[in-house]
């Protein structure tokens, strides 16, 4: 088997971008999850089923992330493809190919649904297939016969092979990860697939779907630890923003810093309210089903919700003071 010694991801509810910092970090880079996070714009982003489906977190137009990492010092090749086209075999081939040469060259590499549904580095290949680490296989597993990639229900082929760039200066990071943050508010259909909704009108879908009573337990769960995560690192960004850019839009700053971190605040008490990692399925849809549960949630998605639209005015002056 050909391998990349050390080659593993960072244990993170976005295991696109958990993926993409361990790939980083073999790399040799030294930056910050938060500056990953924020700078890519993901920190910033929600999106949100009606009925709360776990595809939420995945289930979106995740491309201006690597374009936006291009800031951050970071390239990526990608190689996607989609099981109802029909160059999908094709894709699965391109893949198989890419990850290969990149690992003969000392590149990470990392994709989609090697097993769960969710991203894993790919930190090596044999002749059946890839070898893999990352979210329940942390010690790794495979191989994966390559010819299976993307061979699933949800049908997506998608793998990446990342590369060492040169970052942006500090201030046009700040400013084009921001900018996408107001924009992505709006739930623009640049980023989101038919039914789901991002930004603002994404907590709304999340309050409509309790007021329903049409939240599923799982999905709830998942959610809410993935879209505290975010903006838990969001908070982070902004204050390691505020330092690098020495005190320039310095109460603006303040003022965003404040109004993230009670977003995340918020979401962590819905992630707590609703936990992910220590309750059966079961409990999980009886959770969104107990009304001192969903009433908590409420209050604190409401609170959060309030919160971010002020840090959202907040980021808008920043971009003009800087």
């Amino acid at each position: 088997m050909k391998k990349l010694e050390n080659l593993s991801w960072q244990p993170s509810w976005v295991t696109h971008l958990g993926c993409l910092k361990g790939c980083l970090d073999y790399l040799g880079s030294d930056l910050s999850p938060a500056w990953l996070w924020g700078g890519t714009g993901h920190a910033f982003f929600i999106n949100i089923h009606p009925v709360i489906c776990p595809s939420g977190p995945t289930a979106w137009k995740t491309g201006i992330i690597h374009k936006l990492g291009k800031n951050v010092g970071y390239e990526v090749e990608c190689i996607l493809g989609f099981k109802q086209n029909g160059d999908f075999q094709e894709k699965q081939q391109l893949a198989w190919d890419a990850i290969r040469q990149a690992i003969d060259n000392g590149l990470p590499c990392f994709g989609w649904e090697l097993d769960v549904p969710e991203y894993y580095v790919i930190y090596g290949y044999d002749d059946v297939g890839y070898h893999f680490k990352g979210p329940g296989c942390d010690e790794g597993k495979g191989p994966y016969p390559w010819e299976k990639l993307g061979d699933t229900g949800i049908g997506v082929t998608e793998a990446y092979v990342v590369k060492s760039g040169t970052p942006a200066d500090d201030a046009q990071t700040v400013k084009e990860a921001l900018h996408f943050a107001i924009e992505a508010s709006r739930s623009p259909e640049d980023y989101i697939h038919p039914g789901y909704k991002a930004g603002l009108p994404g907590y709304d879908l999340w309050l409509s779907a309790f007021a329903e009573k049409k939240a599923e337990g799982f999905g709830t769960s998942y959610n809410a630890a993935v879209w505290s995560e975010c903006r838990t690192l969001a908070a982070e960004f902004l204050r390691e923003a505020k330092s690098r850019l020495d005190g320039n839009a310095g109460s603006s700053f303040d003022a965003a810093i404040a109004g993230y971190a009670t977003v995340a605040q918020n979401l962590q008490i819905v992630a707590e309210t609703f936990p992910f990692l220590s309750t059966s399925d079961e409990q999980k849809d009886a959770n969104v089903k107990d009304p001192k549960c969903v009433e908590k949630a409420v209050a604190c998605l409401q609170e959060a919700r309030r919160a971010e639209a002020a840090g959202l005015e907040s980021l808008k002056q920043i971009i003009a003071e800087l």
